[in-house]
């Protein structure tokens, strides 16, 4: 028996959709895995009620199927579903850590990553790697077809997490299938400058390099509030402000002395909307451990 912790991750980072991710120092899923002739699947934790514990159905399902390596699995849910803290890629990057081992498979971390994203095509239908590479590898990554690479950093972050669904599929539905020259280049030059910043640990160049003009305002229209929370996290001293992956979570990321005051703001501007929300003051940190 194995147990594994698998972190929230928070994709796209404004600026660099279905390529960048970070891994989240909290929430996390927590995954048990025991050698079994046929696989079972039990869920429990947040959101549980909304997980289907069929293995066909399940993201830890089509990992257990691509690893040949059949067991008990229990799911403890940190990360709640539908939150865009990627919440289905730490169930999968856990199970792939954590069967890897059991069974003594022997691939490398990297090589786990598109195993655990053949988990993620069960619920969004495509899968991208940009959560479970996070998950799995830890710190901020970045992910294309011919693999990933990643740099430890500790910039600190608040993910304030309201209380609304927003689908990975919803979220992919309003993505402009086309783009201007202009908003190419603006958001290739802020994706650049975000890379800079995590390599140097410098939230202030991170912040600067969030700025999306072409994916994130789509997304931000399926969030209540937004617009105000994010006024009020800049107000409230952060350095970016976008939508962590599919939504609804919004992401700031900040100096660490400005956190509390920062998830503070960001929950009140929530529920002066008429929502409720949970801030996690948190920050970029180490991907899958085995416990």
């Amino acid at each position: 028996m194995i147990t594994v912790r698998a972190p929230a991750t928070s994709a796209n980072l404004g600026s660099g959709f279905d390529t960048f991710g970070a891994a989240l120092a909290r929430p996390a899923d927590v995954v048990t895995v025991e050698k079994a002739e046929t696989t079972s699947i039990e869920v429990t934790g947040v959101g549980a009620q909304y997980i289907p514990e069929d293995p066909k159905k399940n993201t830890v399902g089509a990992v257990v199927e691509t690893l040949d390596a059949p067991a008990e699995i229990h799911i403890d849910k940190g990360v709640r579903p539908a939150s865009g803290l990627g919440s289905s890629a730490a169930s999968a990057a856990a199970a792939a850590v954590g069967l890897n081992e059991l069974y003594d498979r022997g691939h490398s971390r990297e090589e786990l990553v598109p195993i655990a994203a053949k988990g993620e095509a069960v619920v969004s239908g495509v899968a991208h790697a940009d959560n479970v590479a996070p998950a799995i590898v830890g710190g901020f990554t970045v992910t294309t077809p011919t693999g990933t690479h990643g740099v430890d950093t500790g910039v600190p972050l608040v993910a304030c997490l309201p209380d609304v669904a927003v689908s990975t599929r919803d979220a992919r539905r309003v993505v402009p299938e086309t783009a201007s020259m202009e908003d190419v280049v603006e958001t290739v030059g802020n994706a650049a400058t975000l890379t800079i910043g995590m390599c140097r640990s410098d939230p202030a160049l991170v912040g600067e390099g969030m700025d999306d003009p072409v994916v994130t305002p789509e997304r931000a229209r399926l969030i209540t509030g937004y617009d105000d929370v994010r006024e009020a996290a800049f107000e409230a001293g952060a350095a970016g402000v976008t939508v962590s992956g599919a939504g609804p979570t919004v992401l700031a990321v900040c100096e660490e002395p400005r956190r509390r005051h920062i998830a503070a703001a960001m929950v009140d501007a929530f529920a002066n909307a008429g929502v409720e929300s949970r801030a996690y003051q948190t920050r970029i940190g180490r991907g899958a451990t085995v416990l």
